[in-house]
């Protein structure tokens, strides 16, 4: 082989393994960049579910004025799970997700059987616990 053959094969073999590495690169730098947009998203709403809670606190302390409010802010407390469960496969989430869901239900059960001041610490722990897991 000559030197020239030698000296564009060595460029090729250069210029292939440049192309590979920049292709790896920029393919684990998009997966990194959808890892962290899910996670703001996680966040984003794990804090609007936080305020969902602290509406639906005032609204239980106010049921006696106006008590669709509490069916309200339940609902939109729903509403932000499913973003989450819908924008997420990290087992923990989903977890802290179910737990919100499941004290989400019982204060609702509670409300529609007359009870106008259920208990909302298991909602607040819950929502506690997916705001922790959703941190990144």
């Amino acid at each position: 082989m000559s030197k020239a053959a030698s000296r564009h094969r060595g460029r090729r073999i250069t210029i292939a393994a440049a192309t590979a590495a920049v292709a790896l690169t920029v393919g684990l730098t998009t997966t990194g960049c959808d890892a962290v947009n899910k996670a703001l998203d996680c966040v984003q709403t794990a804090d609007a579910i936080a305020d969902s809670v602290t509406d639906l606190q005032q609204a239980v302390e106010n049921a006696a004025n106006d008590p669709t409010q509490t069916q309200e802010s339940l609902t939109s407390i729903e509403k932000n799970l499913d973003k989450i469960g819908d924008t997420t496969d990290n087992t923990d989430v989903n977890k802290a997700v179910d737990d919100l869901r499941a004290a989400v239900t019982n204060v609702r059960t509670a409300v529609e059987n007359g009870d106008n001041t259920p208990d909302l610490s298991p909602v607040t722990d819950a929502a506690g616990e997916l705001t922790k897991v959703c941190t990144p």
